[in-house]
């Protein structure tokens, strides 16, 4: 069968550029190989780029074109979704030319490769932290930036994820029926996070658990508990009174205030 023109142009096309690829893979020449490196990464071919520049990194190391070469490899490993190499050659590259022209875009494209690292929030935010640190590293350091909002809405983004995460890690000791440790737990979350969106959930929750555990007392804690977790609905409820919360919240204040006359009949 006779393959269309069109086709056929298209598969020497292919197999002259790989056959282009494979040579400067080889060759020993680094300006040739320096030369379709760049003509690929303009290519959108990043992948072959990076493989090409990963090698001219050894060839051109001392020299001035390695400024250059580092930023373009790292850019490249970015491209293919690479990040932890990404985060590592722009790392790297502001350490060894912290006066480049192009050190502040150097330090974001680090700071985004590490955001990019960071799981969901159901998992261990162990590269979450770390992205927050080299975001905030980069507006402290460049606070004229031209990127200085798109890095304040990622560290406020990462921020939020790792409150949401400290929240539900908190509000599971609730699920469990540990009511002392979730109200510590929650303690601790609020006390860490002052101006987290979650606080009026956590405060929901702080009060729930105290309430539940007041109302499961043994008789001699119940007194205090009740009167603790009473406490704690005021104090939610002054702070959010139109909370979503609140119907759920004022059916158990008249569970606590049942048992606290219950209590005082004794």
């Amino acid at each position: 069968m006779k393959l269309p023109n069109y086709l056929v142009v298209g598969l020497l096309f292919l197999v002259v550029g790989c056959s282009d690829y494979q040579k400067a893979l080889k060759t020993e020449d680094p300006g040739l190989k320096n030369k379709l490196a760049q003509s690929l990464y303009e290519e959108g071919k990043y992948r072959k780029a990076a493989q090409l520049y990963e090698q001219l990194k050894t060839s051109y190391r001392g020299k001035p074109q390695a400024e250059r070469i580092v930023f373009f490899y790292a850019n490249a490993l970015l491209e293919t979704k690479n990040y932890i190499m990404a985060a590592y050659e722009f790392e790297t590259f502001v350490k060894a030319y912290p006066k480049s022209q192009k050190a502040d875009e150097a330090y974001f494209l680090m700071a985004h490769a590490y955001y990019m690292t960071s799981p969901n929030f159901s998992l261990d935010q162990t590269d979450t932290y770390e992205a927050l640190d080299k975001l905030q590293e980069f507006i402290n350091r460049y606070p004229e930036s031209e990127r200085m909002d798109r890095a304040n809405a990622m560290a406020q983004e990462l921020r939020i994820k790792t409150e949401r995460k400290g929240f539900e890690t908190a509000k599971q000791y609730n699920t469990i029926r540990d009511y002392k440790a979730a109200m510590k737990a929650l303690d601790n979350f609020i006390a860490d996070n002052p101006g987290t969106s979650y606080r009026e959930g956590a405060l929901f929750v702080q009060f729930s658990a105290a309430a539940t555990l007041a109302i499961n007392s043994v008789q001699y804690k119940k007194e205090n508990r009740l009167e603790d977790a009473k406490s704690k609905f005021e104090n939610f409820k002054r702070l959010y009174p139109e909370s979503t919360h609140m119907k759920d919240a004022q059916k158990l204040l008249k569970d606590i205030e049942q048992e606290i006359l219950t209590f005082a009949s004794n």
